[in-house]
């Protein structure tokens, strides 16, 4: 079996100061740190004013920042063999390519922020990372806040008083830089997640609140398996949904799905755009009930929610793929309570809820029946919830 560890934080932050200090001639200022994520339910209804209950990972990634006296700013990765260089006025939309674009971006957003803007210097920034890419486990989010982190630090701002901006600044630079149009669930967990526990956010006013999920005195614990069927949000299959679910709303006459019910969704009369908004109405319902369900630690309700979801994103809004089918369908038959797809969809990673004892079980049949399947061998992580993003200042 292929395990993805999260790797101890003060060792990653060690070797990254130590390369950093390779690549370019002296130590970082500050070092910033932000979760990946899983969401448990709530796919695709961020952009629809809905709810999303994610935990953020103990997967992170982290980015060593060091302040320059030009406006210059060079980029690299660990995990990447490409890297950028520009000035600040090249980090915006049309400047950098591929992944830099997420780092890069955020810069461009917090020195042109709503509000009043930070004077962002030129700076030096180097990456390394635990959360798997193209896993539908938000390591584009996390690069985001990693860096807008680093660089609020690097400024000498406080980091709580700072983070729903960081949440903005981080959304602005996938939608607008890279051209992604997400919803903001990934920010918003990278900043606001609490260890131990899921985030329940609310699209229709943005508020969150904590929702204590029991894992340990319940003796359940999440596995998550990434298919290696890489996603990614710009190939045009994520766009096309959040633009029918636009263009349902719009012909239903609601500011967006949260406003629908069931006998409104049941009336549209195009057939892929009823199913569209079927599935975000009933995903949105089933995060209600998730959320009871953890309160009650109520395992069938929480199994047959997770199933649900599967279908819906399955049947309804077809973003599952094979690999995700029989991930969910293998943990089920081997001892899981529930599991469904979890992400953005069209590849990525399955979400798995079962007994402690049940995992390496689990695991294991997945991997098998991929082989027997022809698929590519899976990877695998626990989900521990941990907290949102976090710095270090170099040589604390």
């Amino acid at each position: 079996m292929a395990w993805t560890e999260s790797g101890d934080p003060d060792q990653v932050h060690r070797r990254l100061v130590r390369h950093f200090q390779d690549r370019f001639g002296a130590a970082p200022d500050v070092v910033g740190r932000a979760p990946g994520r899983v969401n448990l339910m709530g796919e695709h209804t961020d952009y629809n004013a809905g709810l999303v209950l994610p935990v953020a990972l103990p997967h992170a990634t982290f980015a060593a920042v060091r302040r320059r006296d030009d406006d210059v700013v060079r980029v690299a990765s660990l995990q990447q063999d490409s890297g950028w260089e520009g000035t600040l006025a090249g980090c915006g939309p049309g400047g950098a390519q591929g992944w830099a674009a997420y780092a890069v971006g955020v810069l461009w957003a917090l020195g042109t922020g709503a509000g009043e803007p930070l004077e962002v210097p030129g700076v030096d920034v180097l990456v390394d990372s635990t959360v798997p890419v193209g896993a539908g486990l938000s390591s584009s989010a996390a690069l985001e806040c990693a860096v807008g982190t680093a660089v609020v630090a690097l400024l000498g701002h406080d980091l709580d008083t700072h983070r729903e901006r960081l949440v903005r600044a981080a959304v602005r630079a996938e939608t607008e830089v890279v051209g992604a149009p997400t919803g903001g669930m990934d920010q918003t967990v990278a900043m606001l997640a609490e260890a131990g526990a899921a985030l329940l956010v609310d699209f229709a006013d943005g508020s969150s609140r904590a929702v204590d999920l029991g894992l340990a005195a319940s003796g359940l614990r999440l596995l998550v398996t990434d298919t290696r069927v890489s996603h990614a949000l710009v190939d045009g299959g994520y766009g096309e949904r959040r633009a029918d679910c636009e263009e349902a709303a719009r012909r239903l006459e609601v500011p967006t799905l949260r406003e629908a019910d069931a006998g409104q969704v049941d009336s549209l009369d195009d057939d892929r755009l009823r199913r569209r908004a079927r599935h975000v109405t009933t995903e949105i319902e089933r995060v209600r009930r998730t959320v009871e369900a953890f309160a009650d630690d109520d395992h069938a309700a929480l199994g047959r929610l997770l199933l649900a979801s599967h279908v819906s994103m399955r049947d309804d809004f077809e973003i599952s793929c094979p690999e995700l089918d029989t991930a969910v369908e293998t943990a089920v038959e081997a001892g899981a309570v529930g599991a469904r797809m979890t992400g953005g969809g069209f590849g990525g990673s399955a979400v798995a809820l079962m007994p402690a004892e049940r995992v390496e079980a689990v695991a294991r049949a997945i991997d098998l029946r991929f082989v027997r399947d022809g698929f590519t061998a899976p990877a695998h992580l626990l989900a521990e919830p941990g907290p949102g993003a976090s710095v270090r200042r170099v040589g604390d």
